[in-house]
Order: C-alpha cells, then sequence, then structure tokens
C-alpha cells in the first residue's frame, strides 16, 4: 500500500445509515540526513498555544484544551522551559529520568540518544500546549531519537518540521498522545531497526506540506532503494513494532505505511480519514512487510482502496492477515487488494462500504 466487539460497535454508529448499503462477504520517502539546523534561542512562554492555530494547522483535528494533563507522565525529575534547558535535559538523561515540559514553544530540533531500561524507561512528556516547532517543514527532524531505547515520549504538540518524530535505532519505546500536525514528510517514522515499539494514541494531521507523496501519516521501515544508506544494503527489520488506536487524517500519502524487510507487526484500532490522499497515495495502509496484522481499524474516503498488500521485494509482502476491519472507501478500487495476492489472509468479519470494485479481490475466509 478485541475489546473488538466494542470498538467495532461504537464504529458502526459512526457509519450511520449508510451501514444499510454494507458490501459483505508506493512511494518511497527515506532521505538523507536531517541538514543539521541551527537553532533560534527561544523561551517558551505563552506564545503560540494551538488553541488559537493559524494557516494549515487551521484545518487539522482540534487540540486538547491548554493545561489538560498529558498522558503517561510521571514525577518530574527535571522540568524545562525553554529550547536550552531541554537540549540540555536531553542530552543529561540517564534510566529514570522524566523530562517535562512547560506549556510554550520550543523553537528548534532536538535528538535523544540516551537509553533507558524495561524497569527505569526515560520519559519526555508535556501537554498539548507544550509545542516542538521545528521552524518549517522543509528540513529537520522536530524529534529525532537515534539509539534511543525504552523511552515514552508522551502527551505534547510537534509540528512545523519536514518530519515530525523520527525514530532510529530506537527499541521498546512508546510514542503516545502527540498531536503532530504541520509537517513537510511523514509525522512519524520508525526505521533502522527500530523494533518492539508503540506508537499509540496520536492524532496526526497536516503532512506532505514539502511533497505531497512523503506525506504518511506513520511509517515503518524503510524502502528497498534506501537501504544501502540506511542500513548498510541489509534489510530493515524494523519488527513487531505496534500501531494503534491512533486518529489520523489529512495526509498527502498513505495514513499508515509499512515497508519491506519488517516483520510480525501490528496495525489496530486506529482510524483513517483519507481525503486530502494525493498523487500517488491510493489506499490508506499500504503492507509490504511479512505477517503483520491489521484489525479492528475504521477507514474513510480513499480515492481507489481502502487497504493494499504489495510485493516490492523479493520474499516480502506475505503472510499478512486483515480482520475486522471497517471500511468506507468511496473510491473506484476495492476494500482490501492484494497485489499480488501472495499468502495475505482476509477474514470474513471485515466490512466494506462504497468501493466500486466490491470487498476484494480475493476470497474472504
Amino acid at each position: 500500500m478485541s475489546a473488538r466487539t466494542r470498538r467495532r460497535a461504537a464504529s458502526w454508529t459512526a457509519l450511520g445509515a449508510v451501514t444499510a448499503v454494507l458490501i459483505s462477504g508506493c512511494s518511497s520517502n527515506d532521505e538523507p540526513k536531517p541538514d543539521g539546523d541551527a537553532r533560534p534561542s527561544t523561551t517558551a512562554g505563552s506564545g503560540d498555544p494551538l488553541a488559537v492555530p493559524t494557516g494549515p494547522l487551521a484545518t487539522g483535528p482540534a487540540a486538547p484544551a491548554s493545561g489538560a494533563a498529558s498522558q503517561g507522565c510521571p514525577q518530574a525529575t527535571v522540568q524545562v522551559s525553554t529550547a536550552e534547558q531541554l537540549d540540555q535535559a536531553l542530552a543529561k538523561a540517564t534510566p529514570g529520568t522524566s523530562i517535562q515540559l512547560a506549556d510554550g514553544t520550543y523553537e528548534g530540533t532536538f535528538t535523544a540518544t540516551a537509553k533507558g531500561t524495561a524497569q527505569t524507561p526515560i520519559t519526555l512528556c508535556g501537554t498539548a500546549s507544550a509545542v516542538l516547532d521545528g521552524g518549517g517543514v522543509k528540513k529537520g527532524y522536530a524529534l529525532h531519537l537515534d539509539g534511543a531505547d525504552y523511552w515514552h515520549v508522551t502527551g505534547f504538540t510537534v509540528r512545523n518540521a519536514q518530519k515530525g518524530v523520527m525514530g532510529d535505532g530506537t527499541n521498546h519505546s512508546v510514542i503516545s498522545g502527540l498531536t503532530v500536525t504541520n509537517i513537510g514528510d511523514e509525522a512519524i517514522h520508525l526505521r533502522k531497526f527500530s523494533s518492539d515499539n508503540v506508537v499509540e494514541k496520536n492524532t496526526i494531521a497536516n503532512t506532505g506540506l514539502r511533497r505531497a507523496k512523503y506525506g504518511e501519516g506513520v511509517y515503518i521501515g524503510s524502502a528497498v532503494s534506501n537501504w544501502t544508506e540506511i542500513t548498510a544494503g541489509a534489510p530493515d527489520n524494523s519488527d513487531r513494532n505496534v500501531v494503534r488506536d491512533n486518529r489520523i487524517s489529512a495526509t498527502t500519502a498513505e495514513s499508515v505505511d509499512v515497508k519491506e524487510g519488517t516483520t510480525g507487526g501490528t496495525v489496530t484500532g486506529n482510524t483513517f480519514d483519507g481525503s486530502a490522499l494525493a498523487e500517488d497515495a491510493d489506499s490508506w495502509v499500504d503492507v509490504k512487510g511479512n505477517s503483520w496484522t491489521i484489525s479492528d481499524n475504521t477507514g474513510t474516503n480513499s480515492p481507489v482502496d481502502g487497504f493494499q498488500t504489495h510485493v516490492v521485494a523479493k520474499g516480502w509482502g506475505r503472510g499478512n492477515t486483515f480482520t475486522g476491519n471497517l471500511a468506507q472507501v468511496n473510491g473506484s478500487g476495492f476494500g482490501f487488494h492484494f497485489a499480488p495476492v501472495e499468502d495475505n489472509r482476509l477474514s470474513c468479519d471485515n466490512k466494506v462500504v462504497g468501493a466500486a470494485e466490491g470487498l476484494a479481490n480475493v476470497d474472504c475466509a
């Protein structure tokens, strides 16, 4: 390209009257390393709260009210209120550090390299009114987890960067409850052998402002054409990552793009709106890895298909399972399109509305 009963019931309610007509039954955007933006000296204060968005931000989802409690934020060991303080806190972080962002705007691009542990992860947290602002959509990663294992990144806003949150070689980390918006390319990207991570309960919108074909919501792995640069030619085994309960809209490329080289991940409980899909993007979810489970997602509005698989590298794009998804496609293709079919599997509890070609190009089982 369950809890299930409860989630599905809510999704059916959202589909409303259209349920009466139920049908039963590839871009590559890894690019060279960031350009090393110089950071202006900026103090975070009361400026630029998301309660008063401007420009493209205004078309995105509503942000939580200023001062709302951030998710998963333990007792702070370090409190920061300026970009310089945040840089210092990230550089000095050790297992068990909890960095709390004061509300305000932190201009620049930020990198975390420290490693936590399973028992003592490192936390970076704040409310939605704490904003990491990369300064523009042309270059830079607003937040770069670079070899940073066992991090919990939660609650705040990320905007105005070429890429929102980038994970390179990050493992056992959690990216949750963020608002990621106004992004040049993809919003959240895990690559370079980033495994066993969770991306959950984030609100993602307004991507692809630099190049529409690179505007994915969540991107796992890297394209085979980039393995030479990213992984010294080896398959990018970014494995067993979980993408769940996110709300993804206004992306110009796929809501979730799962690349060849990745194995054993899960995409579940997410909500997709593909109204802004552009150029070659023709589905919400495109799976090119192996043995992924795609379950209990709800999608609306795609120009062609709802969910797809592709084989772009030999031995990949196989053994994926699609179950319990609700697809209101309103497009010219299928709800589910496997190209080629390989041994990808479609269960009969998937439901499709408004797909011109019907449920799928395969029989459900």
